[in-house]
């Protein structure tokens, strides 16, 4: 060891939980020093790309196949373009950091300041009081030791200050927050609402809760309808921990950032049973050092949550902390689905303007409230689509004519298309879990993650009824040749990553208390995905801020009475 520093708190990782745990962390006085295994970022200058046209972009702005395949094998697979030349430099190099997969599975991961909250989808959804009570009422999983009124507060807190549009529905088992306005529906979106809730009584379609600004917030600006957020938005309009949350924390005073910092372990005072601090090995030179605090909040991502916590052996807790009764790293939970598309005819004459960065939403509507009579799966799904015109990149491949007369077809708008994708819950099942491999990461000595993750036959049945249901809806609508195709059908492809170190009630059933408390250890808190007890129906990143805001408003009030 090199070198020993004390802070009051340390929070390992830098993306949507970590930066809000720094946020809140020092606004309330405490001396935070964050610790981000990734390189350094900054806001505007970091985006290198934000601006490029593709006909400046390396290789015209075409994969560049052979560097992917070599380097970004399992990155460059991710789905809806948030892999692209433009960014390649958030994502983490798949040839120098492998895992093992007993069954395929697909980890997707930054490696830079601000980490996901840079790349991610940005829907915004809470969730209701049917979602935290899901598993004691079926009895899959262990019950979640909150509620929705218990989060609600949090959920407010959040939205108000990341920015989040949306559209007030009235739903009890879907809750309204705090929005700002909408963004507008395309026309075929707006018949497709009304064909739909004219059909099924049940079923609303909305505007995607998105946190992208549709007026300026909180000093930031508001979006430029470009849908390149993938890329970094100079602007602000979109949230991510580098525009948003470290700002606020860095102006207090009391962050310290240090990244190229790969967390090797947690240490645990054998007389407190608390933890004491952080071992850290230096990304670029290798030297370990360590780094002491009365508060840590790891928030590393569910996956890189896990790996630290199972890699924290000591003699009180030889097989991880948390991991009184093997459950550290069991239970592991994301979103499967299917997805439809159709074209429908009438709508020539309707077009829109700007690249709008979110779509449509049609909340939960199966086995709401109890278990429908015609479904043979527990649990549900909801779906999340949009409606659009084909433009010049589909026209010009489907076209016979060539010059003037290719050029005057693809300068028009093309056939409308509406799809809707499906976001099922999966079940928690104890053999769904990550260990630790045998195998070492070169670069660090630390074990590699194992994977021995699957969908069950209730995934399966459920994503039967989805297609289903999305075929229904979309011919209901008007559409033709509607095609389902599969979508979410590889555990990790959504990203959306839960479970490991669940809450609960009783440390013999999960890692975490009703505070994000690692049970034994009060001064560790974990609050990003790997917390998660279910999965729901919706994007879960609001939750996690949720979560993260809340417990440090209990951590902090403890840290100052003393306890911590």
């Amino acid at each position: 060891m090199t070198k020993t520093t004390q802070f009051d708190a340390i929070v390992i990782g830098s993306g949507i939980t970590g930066g809000w745990a720094a946020k809140e962390l020092t606004e309330k006085g405490l001396k935070v020093l964050m610790l981000e295994r990734g390189a350094n970022l900054e806001h505007q200058k970091g985006y290198i790309h934000e601006f490029t046209p593709p006909w400046q972009a390396p290789n015209h702005g075409l994969p560049e196949r052979e560097l992917f395949a070599r380097e970004y094998e399992i990155q460059s697979k991710i789905e809806r373009g948030a892999f692209s030349w433009a960014n390649r430099h958030y994502w983490i190099n798949d040839r120098e950091n492998p895992y093992e997969q007993i069954k395929p599975f697909r980890w997707h991961r930054t490696n830079v300041l601000g980490g996901r909250s840079l790349t991610w989808g940005r829907q915004s959804y809470r969730w209701g009081n049917d979602d935290f009570l899901a598993n004691a009422r079926d009895g899959h999983g262990n019950d979640w030791p909150i509620r929705y009124a218990d989060l609600e507060p949090w959920y407010t807190h959040v939205e108000k200050f990341i920015g989040v549009s949306g559209q007030p529905e009235g739903l009890e088992h879907f809750p309204d927050g705090h929005y700002l306005p909408a963004m507008e529906m395309t026309a075929l979106e707006s018949a497709l609402k009304q064909r739909i809730e004219a059909k099924w009584t049940d079923r609303r379609v909305t505007i995607g809760r998105v946190a992208n600004l549709t007026v300026p917030h909180n000093g930031r600006g508001q979006c430029q309808n470009r849908n390149i957020c993938n890329r970094g938005c100079s602007f602000g309009a979109y949230f991510s921990s580098l525009s948003s949350t470290l700002p606020a924390a860095q102006k207090t005073g009391r962050l310290t950032i240090r990244t190229d910092s790969v967390v090797e372990a947690i240490d645990v005072d054998p007389k407190t049973n608390k933890a004491s601090g952080v071992r850290v090995v230096d990304a670029k030179t290798g030297k370990r050092m360590a780094f002491k605090a009365r508060v840590i909040f790891l928030c590393a991502s569910t996956y890189g949550t896990l790996q630290v916590l199972l890699q924290s052996r000591s003699a009180a807790h030889p097989n991880g902390i948390g991991n009184h009764s093997d459950v550290l790293g069991r239970y592991l939970i994301d979103h499967h689905g299917v997805a439809a598309f159709g074209e429908i005819k009438g709508f020539e004459d309707r077009n829109y303007k700007g690249r709008r960065a979110t779509g449509i939403l049609v909340p939960r509507f199966r086995n709401v409230g109890g278990q429908d009579a015609d479904a043979d799966f527990t649990r549900g799904y909801g779906f999340q689509g949009g409606a659009m015109r084909d433009d010049w990149t589909n026209t010009a491949a489907l076209t016979d004519d060539f010059g003037a007369g290719m050029k005057h077809n693809i300068a028009r708008p093309g056939k409308w298309v509406a799809f809707l994708g499906a976001f099922g819950e999966q079940l928690p099942q104890a053999h769904n879990r990550v260990t630790l491999s045998d195998k070492k990461l070169g670069n660090y000595g630390l074990p590699q993650l194992s994977f021995d993750v699957a969908y069950g036959e209730n995934e399966r049945k459920m994503a039967v009824d989805a297609g289903k249901q999305a075929e229904m809806m979309l011919k209901a609508a008007g559409a033709e040749r509607v095609q389902l195709i599969p979508s979410r059908a590889l555990p990790g492809v959504s990203i959306h990553e839960m479970g490991g170190a669940r809450m609960g009630h009783n440390p013999a059933e999960s890692v975490l208390n009703a505070h994000n408390q690692v049970h034994g250890v009060p001064n560790l808190f974990v609050t990003d995905g790997a917390a998660m007890a279910s999965s729901g129906t919706v994007n879960p990143s609001l939750t996690y801020m949720a979560l993260t805001a809340r417990a440090v408003d209990f951590a902090v009030a403890e840290f100052k009475a003393g306890r911590l």
